[in-house]
């Protein structure tokens, strides 16, 4: 009865001994990861930096232009990109079109689109789709952040980055002033469609012609009677 208990006591200790090296393999692999699943991204050559070079790099991505219900064409619309470092408060405003994108320092910002709501409507949003790339200590690019970013709510979607911070100021783009279903006010009454059903003056309107004095009864004339 003892054998059986040490016996028992003796594979649970080894249970416990394999299930513990175990655990500590995988602390020593997660200490070992890189911090974060942030991926590399492929930089462009004319983004990079160069021997006696500005610190600001324009790329173009080469965009294809869309057209977007008669409103200007993505590619010719024209966005203004606050950027923000936080470590010297210094702030830059970007002007990009969609499909470029501008390196300053460390960080580049790419501009994807840009839109805004028509100014007949009753909520305006001006909004971006911005991503933003920032190199490491190890000289690698790492993409930090990718989405769409709004000027009037902040709120919906934030850039988590411990250095840098980008948000839309403004979207240049205009609207059609007219539509398939638009009907000018100045233009008149419109005529009436050939196929269109008359109406019969005879049956339908009233007789507003006018009568003459002579015909019309007098109260003299029904006292008489």
């Amino acid at each position: 009865m003892n054998l059986r208990r040490w016996l028992v006591g003796l594979a649970i200790a080894a249970l416990l001994a394999v299930g513990g090296w175990f655990g500590w393999q995988r602390w020593q692999s997660r200490q070992a990861a890189p911090e974060g699943p942030r991926a590399e991204v492929a930089v462009p050559e004319s983004a990079r930096p160069r021997p006696g070079s500005a610190e600001v790099v324009s790329v173009d991505t080469g965009l294809d232009s869309r057209l977007l219900a008669g409103a200007t064409p993505m590619a010719e619309r024209v966005a203004v990109v606050g950027l923000l470092n936080k470590r010297n408060g210094e702030t830059r405003d970007l002007t990009l079109k969609p499909g470029q994108a501008v390196r300053v320092g460390d960080v580049i910002v790419r501009l994807r689109a840009c839109e805004r709501t028509a100014p007949w409507e009753q909520e305006q949003y001006t909004g971006a789709f911005v991503q933003m790339d920032v190199r490491g200590t190890d000289a690698k690019w790492r993409r930090a952040f990718s989405g769409w970013l709004f000027k009037e709510r902040p709120a919906l979607n934030v850039v988590l980055h411990p250095i840098y911070d980008v948000w839309p100021k403004s979207c240049t783009m205009s609207f059609p002033d007219t539509g398939p279903d638009t009907v000018s006010a100045g233009a008149g009454a419109a005529a009436p469609a050939a196929n269109a059903p008359r109406r019969s003056s005879a049956s339908n309107a009233p007789d507003t012609s006018p009568v003459p004095a002579e015909s019309i009864p007098s109260a003299s004339d029904n006292s008489a009677e």
